[in-house]
């Protein structure tokens, strides 16, 4: 499949948007009161959160380098 250099171009951008976003996200999520029981740990909030950081930076980070590689190649 050839990819065309906008579309490498719109790629790399979104793997990039995903890791200026998605840190700051996590960082506010910590940071919620919601986050951590009376005894310190973790609830099942921070837990979701956590998860679904950790996906959508997988996800990121691989439509980046796709974006990356394609861009190489046009």
């Amino acid at each position: 499949m050839v990819i065309s250099r906008r579309w490498a171009v719109f790629l790399t951008a979104v793997g990039v948007w995903t890791w200026v976003i998605w840190p700051r996200f996590g960082l506010a999520i910590w940071k919620d009161d919601r986050s951590f029981a009376a005894d310190g740990r973790p609830t099942s909030f921070l837990l979701v959160h956590a998860v679904l950081i950790a996906a959508s930076l997988a996800i990121g980070t691989t439509v980046g380098v796709l974006g990356v590689r394609a861009w190489r190649r046009s």
